[in-house]
């Protein structure tokens, strides 16, 4: 098992770009030593859905990968999405963030299975080829139970079972699932870390678990890490008073049309922050819509969510 604690906050931050759509490494400096300098967050997981992995290129990626480690000046794990279709070129892409500095890695399913279903065993054997090329500690990613590419409970115990895999990062987005799946793996695994990335239900599945794996995190830690102590307490009504003070910015990054579009809220989130000085996204991502930036602002003051303090670098 591997040595690696994610027992909190693990935001999972956007990717700045420059105005003109460069990976930007001074941006990344001070978003990454922002979220590393708060208390009770244990790791930053980068390339993800938030961090427009697939968009980029592997040179990017790399280079990410690298100046997010530079941010937390090693202190934090990077963690880094793996999302390569086919198990060599994922095993290639984890050799790769290996490379440039990643701790571990969070495994997405081959993205055809999103359409098409997977056949059994075919995700067991993604996880073994990954980690038997790589060495990379594993998190297996437990996708909506909307899609296809969701684990059944058996699958989701052989890949926790398996060498190389120490957490569980659990978005069902079933709460009949999550209810009854998450106890079995739990008592089935005990030092598996069970991390929730529920950005829209963290008050239900904030009780059953040891921390979360979130793009919320990248935009608003603190109330987080709150949250999180107050489930590890069974505090409900702490938990619903952060829970009620983020509703505001839950709604205006997560309540909308779809899901990729928070990946463009939490940037414009973070200019309003003061961490980010523009919201660039790369393709197919666009802008919201006129007016979106006013409003989370907005939510975000109504949360107590000011400008943020951004450590000056050694």
């Amino acid at each position: 098992m591997s040595s690696i604690d994610l027992r909190g906050l693990v935001p999972a931050p956007v990717t700045p770009f420059t105005r003109d759509g460069d990976v930007d490494v001074d941006a990344i400096h001070r978003l990454g030593g922002w979220l590393g300098s708060v208390e009770g967050v244990k790791g930053l997981v980068v390339l993800g859905h938030a961090g427009e992995g697939t968009f980029l290129t592997q040179a990017e990626q790399a280079l990410v990968i690298s100046s997010f480690r530079d941010a937390v000046d090693g202190r934090l794990p990077i963690i880094a999405g793996i999302t390569a279709e086919g198990n060599k070129v994922a095993a290639e892409e984890a050799q790769r963030a290996v490379d440039a500095g990643a701790s571990a890695g969070l495994v997405y399913p081959s993205h055809g299975w999103l359409r098409f279903g997977y056949q059994e065993g075919a995700p067991q054997s993604r996880y073994k080829e990954i980690y038997e090329t790589s060495g990379l500690p594993l998190i297996l990613f437990q996708y909506p139970d909307a899609t296809k590419a969701t684990y059944n409970l058996d699958t989701q115990l052989e890949i926790a079972g398996q060498d190389g895999v120490f957490a569980t990062k659990n978005g069902v987005r079933n709460m009949r699932r999550w209810d009854t799946e998450i106890p079995v793996l739990r008592a089935a695994f005990p030092e598996l870390q069970i991390l929730t990335c529920h950005d829209e239900y963290l008050l239900h599945t904030m009780f059953d678990v040891d921390g979360a794996l979130v793009g919320y995190g990248g935009l608003a830690p603190e109330p987080l890490v709150e949250l999180i102590a107050a489930g590890k307490a069974k505090d409900y009504a702490k938990a619903r008073e952060v829970h009620d003070r983020l509703l505001p910015v839950t709604k205006n990054v997560y309540h909308r049309g779809s899901h990729m579009e928070g990946t463009v809220a939490l940037k414009e989130g973070l200019v309003a922050r003061g961490i980010l000085e523009h919201a660039t996204v790369r393709t197919p991502l666009l802008p919201l819509a006129p007016g979106a930036h006013e409003e989370i602002a907005l939510a975000l003051a109504s949360a107590n969510l000011g400008l943020a303090t951004v450590p000056a670098r050694a």
